[in-house]
């Protein structure tokens, strides 16, 4: 019997996959370029390159954005995992010194906005090595966490001038009266606001300043979940004292002009293990990079 003679399939370059997850995942060639670090006309060229590899299209396009089609559905599940696998094997040669698993508290609201999601995806395509278990708790709680030894980093939200001097501040961010745009909470006697439980330095903030002020208010929304929050305000239930950066498309900052009080800021703050080992001050440092990252463009 007479075996029909093959071709070899073609391998896929690593380098091509990156760039077609990139597209995948920005939803832009032009994005995805700056991502990747290349020209678009290279981008363009190298999916051109992969469609004809895989006999397939990859990408429906139009003037401002390009989805996958199913086959290109198909193959992002496998780039991910051929990528992800290829980072793990050479990560074991060139730094087999950082593996292991780093333990890291952070609060709600910044584990809800994307922001450590985001940091944590980025790191574990860099160093596949670390796994990085995260806890998301109060701040007051991550604090006593840090102190039983039960974790080796936590992000905390903290005053400006806080009695517990510990940590290194990575932002200081500006709290502001958030309310519905267009919406008419903030005229309402007593005053509906949404805020946390005794210890959340947002809401001690803003109790303060309404009491200077001598406003009267009640507490319409109880809530320590931020998404929570929003939906107070969206529902123009209440106004909220949020970050400025948490300020959305359908809120409005309140403050003088409507009869609110000025509010302070606040540091967000890393603290770290005494004896840190390589993992945990490695994932420490990308951590400050990326809130110095996120400083810039605020």
């Amino acid at each position: 019997m007479t075996v029909p003679f093959r071709q070899p399939l073609p391998l896929l370059d690593n380098d091509i996959l990156r760039t077609f997850v990139a597209i995948a995942e920005t939803g832009n060639f032009s994005t995805a370029a700056e991502v990747v670090f290349r020209t678009p006309s290279a981008v363009s060229m190298q999916i051109k390159k992969l469609e004809e590899q895989l006999r397939t299209t990859l990408f429906l396009r139009d003037a401002r954005s390009v989805t996958l089609t199913a086959h290109g559905e198909m193959l992002l599940t496998y780039a991910r995992r051929m990528i992800a696998l290829s980072n793990e094997a050479v990560s074991r040669f060139i730094m087999p010194e950082l593996s292991g698993v780093v333990r890291l508290g952070a609060p709600e609201d910044i584990g809800e906005r994307g922001l450590l999601p985001g940091i944590l995806k980025s790191f574990a395509e860099v160093f596949p090595g670390i796994m990085v278990d995260v806890t998301i708790d109060s701040s007051s709680s991550l604090y006593k966490r840090m102190d039983e030894k039960r974790l080796d980093l936590a992000l905390v939200n903290c005053a400006s001038h806080p009695l517990r001097n510990t940590g290194e501040v990575l932002m200081r961010e500006r709290l502001v009266w958030a309310g519905a745009k267009c919406g008419t909470a903030h005229l309402r006697d007593p005053l509906p606001i949404s805020i946390w439980e005794d210890g959340c330095i947002w809401r001690s903030d803003a109790i303060t300043a309404l009491d200077k002020r001598n406003r009267s208010y009640r507490v319409a929304y109880l809530s320590g979940h931020t998404m929570a929050q929003h939906a107070a305000i969206a529902a123009d239930l209440a106004i909220a004292p949020l970050p400025r950066s948490y300020v959305q498309n359908d809120m409005v900052i309140l403050g003088e002009k409507e009869g609110l009080p000025e509010l302070g800021c606040f540091d967000i703050r890393l603290l770290v293990c005494d004896k840190p080992s390589r993992p945990i001050e490695t994932v420490a440092e990308s951590i400050r990079n990326a809130f110095a990252e996120l400083t810039k463009a605020l």
